[in-house]
């Protein structure tokens, strides 16, 4: 069993609506601090493979098939065994 993270966040140059909204509401609060935000999506999988090997090649396959736009999305991918 493989515990696999995938984090997806926009490629740079891409506009982080959700962000700069957060971003505005944090300097609302008083936290002038915060210069800029990004989003992350986090999706955190339990895969039941033989090997990491096959557990990366269908999480990729999962990136590209459903949980990624390849136009405006990079992503990482961290498999440990469980």
């Amino acid at each position: 069993m493989y515990e696999v993270i995938i984090s997806i966040r926009l490629k740079e140059g891409i506009t982080d609506p959700e962000g700069a909204t957060t971003l505005k509401a944090l300097h609302l609060l008083g936290f002038e601090d915060v210069k800029d935000i990004k989003t992350t999506k986090v999706f955190t999988l339990m895969i039941d493979d033989k090997d990491e090997k096959t557990a990366r090649k269908r999480a990729e396959e999962m990136c590209q098939k459903l949980l990624t736009n390849p136009v405006i999305h990079s992503y990482s991918i961290d498999i440990k065994k469980v």
